[in-house]
């Protein structure tokens, strides 16, 4: 399984708290979860963070069975439709980037 994240690393502008995460939630979640095969979609808003730590008001995690499921999901429309949603998101809502790393995730349970 791989997980690919986007961590939006910045600061949702001053009074914009809930627009921010409530159009995260109305407009880009139906999208993101409408990748094909993706296995898991996590949304993760920051909430506190140590002294001095960079800001990560969102944090999105999708997980893959592997790599070449993913791409398919990245070439899909969904995910360019979700491009431009977030594009007009962050345009209203966030100042700052957005990175994307994928890992090779093992989980295990307690």
């Amino acid at each position: 399984m791989i997980t690919r994240f986007a961590l939006f690393e910045g600061a949702v502008r001053p009074g914009q708290t809930d627009a921010f995460r409530a159009a995260v939630l109305d407009r880009l979640v139906p999208l993101w979860t409408a990748f094909p095969g993706n296995t898991d979609v996590r949304v993760m808003f920051g909430e506190d963070r140590d002294p001095g730590a960079p800001e990560f008001p969102l944090i999105l995690a999708i997980t893959y069975p592997d790599v070449a499921t993913m791409n398919a999901a990245l070439d899909s429309p969904a995910r360019h439709q979700s491009k431009e949603v977030t594009g007009q998101i962050v345009d209203a809502h966030f100042e700052g980037r957005i990175h994307h790393h994928v890992t090779d995730m093992h989980d295990y349970q307690s």
